[in-house]
């Protein structure tokens, strides 16, 4: 059991408990930014972190290994982030650590260690299906086989849903995992904290990049990238302004743009010229594409799905889904949207989902190019 001293994974680890798996929780470090070790601790693996995460365990009569992932954390996940940023990109963090570290090493290293799951406290719901094996697998060996295909669905609280940051998940991965509070509301996971008597009941949790100190992160990429200041341009070409450094801007943005006189929302950058660009209209028709390119894009089925296909997308985690249409291009994906959107953001996830009945189930996503 993945265990952060929230809510969400103490009752997580409590349900197993209770259907009778044999648990052990696994409290993960990962990499803080040098300096002051209380404004500087990673949210995610802070002292109080482990002391809650130790409380639960002991509680409920269990074991807990720390693993330290901080080199690892450091290179796919921090590095990532500013190399992204320093290239006018807007990269989701999250994402890549649950690809990298959550589902990837830490999910190898407690198989190891002999477990036969990984369980997480993530809102999403996992359900598996027999099916017969595909037509062009069916060699002598496997012929008429029932093939086992697992299938992630958006979780039944939908405010607390996880699935835009899992959908590089594999079948292979699948068939390791568990999520036992996928099916349930934040609030019935509160009351069974309460039921349990685990004193993490009423813990808040952070919505913020965990190794990130500050509620903007603006003032992480100061410290940590080599920033020049240019001109802010509007798009009859008139300067109004200066800057600080196109990496601290995302398209669609207004507050913070430093421009009084407005409003005033970017639209672009110029890395040539070091330029930022700005409309006065929030409906301006240069922040607006009915298209976008996807890169790395993974399925979840394991599979590429028949083209073109028609599905929802999301194309940042609090937006709602809208209709789009999937193709293949080249090594990439072009979507099309039924209206256009806006505000796309380079470097953020697409991630595609299929209704039907009552059930969402996600389909799979891809890095926005």
């Amino acid at each position: 059991m993945a265990m952060s001293g929230g809510v969400d994974s103490s009752v997580a680890t409590a349900l197993l408990k209770n259907q009778g798996y044999d648990c052990f929780g696994i409290f993960m470090h990962f990499w803080s930014e040098p300096g002051n070790l209380k404004q500087r601790e990673n949210k995610c693996c802070s002292l109080a972190s482990l002391e809650d995460a130790r409380r639960v365990c002991q509680k409920l009569g269990i074991k807990l290994y720390i693993l330290n992932f901080d080199q690892l954390f450091k290179e796919k996940i921090v590095d990532d982030f500013l190399k992204e940023y320093r290239v006018g990109k807007t990269p989701n963090p999250c994402v890549r650590c649950n690809k990298y570290i959550k589902f990837g090493e830490l999910l190898k290293r407690v198989r190891k260690m002999g477990a036969d799951y990984l369980a997480t406290g993530h809102y999403i719901s996992l359900k598996h299906k027999n099916i017969k094996a595909p037509a062009r697998l069916a060699t002598r060996s496997v012929a008429g086989r029932q093939e086992q295909i697992y299938k992630l669905f958006t979780a039944r609280d939908e405010e607390k849903d996880q699935s835009y940051f899992l959908y590089n998940l594999t079948q292979e991965q699948l068939k390791y995992l568990l999520f036992p509070i996928g099916d349930y509301q934040k609030t019935e996971v509160r009351k069974l904290a309460r039921k349990f008597g685990l004193a993490v009941s009423e813990r808040r949790e952070s919505q913020e990049v965990c190794f990130i100190p500050e509620k903007d992160h603006n003032e992480f990429l100061k410290r940590h990238l080599k920033l020049k200041p240019g001109k802010i341009v509007t798009i009859e070409g008139t300067v109004v302004g200066q800057h600080l450094g196109l990496p601290l801007y995302t398209v669609g943005q207004r507050r913070g743009v430093g421009l009084g006189g407005g409003p005033y929302y970017v639209v672009d950058f110029d890395y040539q010229k070091n330029q930022l660009l700005v409309a006065t209209k929030v409906d301006d028709p240069l922040l607006f594409k009915d298209e976008l390119r996807a890169k790395k894009v993974n399925w979840v089925s394991g599979r590429k799905p028949k083209l073109p296909l028609k599905c929802l997308a999301k194309i940042r985690y609090r937006h709602p889904a809208v209709a789009v249409e999937v193709n293949s291009q080249r090594r990439d994906y072009l979507v099309k949207f039924k209206k256009a959107q806006r505000a796309i953001t380079s470097g953020q996830s697409v991630v595609f989902y299929k209704t039907s009945g009552r059930r969402t189930e996600l389909l799979g996503g891809g890095i926005i190019g």
